[in-house]
């Protein structure tokens, strides 16, 4: 593959140029050669390293996460140990949101089905959400 510009590099890898700067600056993405002109080129492997990156985010990995799982690409010899305590990790924490978010669903179900439809003066919803405020302001 020749080289290639940053904005085909965005195309090809489906990531926006102010993006792939971000991704450079944070070291995820190695900086790229330059033309006599000063032009960002880019190669194969870096189309293939964003799209790694694109997709983990996707999956909604932490940058931390991300570098370390480029490290450990990088080394392909190792044991997935670490790759599997990452990703369980981050499975974890996404039980956990899920769980919240479960939470806030039954919540935000439980005001709609007490609201009578009515007036704002006599909205159980408004009712609910002021009420949760006082108390967070009483606890603090």
């Amino acid at each position: 593959m020749k080289p290639i510009a940053i904005g085909e590099l965005s195309r090809q890898a489906a990531v926006k140029v102010p993006t792939i700067r971000f991704y450079e600056e944070r070291g995820l993405l190695p900086r790229a050669s330059r033309t006599e002109g000063n032009r960002r080129t880019y190669g194969a492997a870096d189309v293939r390293r964003l799209r790694f990156i694109r997709h983990a985010r996707e999956l909604g990995f932490e940058i931390e996460d991300i570098r370390a799982l480029l490290d450990l690409a990088e080394q392909p010899e190792r044991p997935c140990g670490e790759v599997d305590a990452i990703a369980r990790r981050h499975l974890a924490d996404i039980d956990d949101r899920i769980a919240r978010l479960a939470g806030l669903r039954a919540e935000v179900q439980a005001m709609l089905d007490e609201c009578s439809r009515g007036r704002v003066r006599e909205c159980r919803i408004v009712e609910v959400l002021a009420d949760h405020g006082e108390c967070l302001h009483e606890e603090h």
